[in-house]
């Protein structure tokens, strides 16, 4: 396990404005991550469901929190799918995102 990449998990907290609205803050929490490639399989599967997964990366399963979006170099993508690695990692299957989330 080479953690040589920074990820950003990207949570939100929910608080309640003066009249009851719900607002949605977002949360950044930077980890270390490995890189690894999507599968032939894994990515064939997937385009069947209308997913289109492009990058997993490999982190402490301790640091995750069940967020549903990530920052990778600059980029922002969806956890489509979450696959726990042993007890100590779990690999996040990403997809690209496509305007704001």
């Amino acid at each position: 396990m080479m953690y040589d990449h920074e990820l950003k998990l990207i949570g939100y907290t929910i608080t309640q404005d003066a009249i009851g609205n719900e607002i949605r803050t977002p949360t950044t929490t930077k980890v270390l991550c490995e890189e690894m490639s999507v599968g032939r399989n894994e990515f064939y599967n997937a385009a069947q469901n209308g997913m289109k997964p492009e990058i997993i990366l490999k982190m402490h399963a301790y640091e995750y929190s069940g967020q549903e979006s990530v920052e990778y170099y600059g980029v922002k993508y969806k956890v489509i799918r979450t696959f726990k690695v042993g007890i100590e990692e779990i690999e996040l299957t990403c997809e690209r995102v496509i305007g704001n989330v």
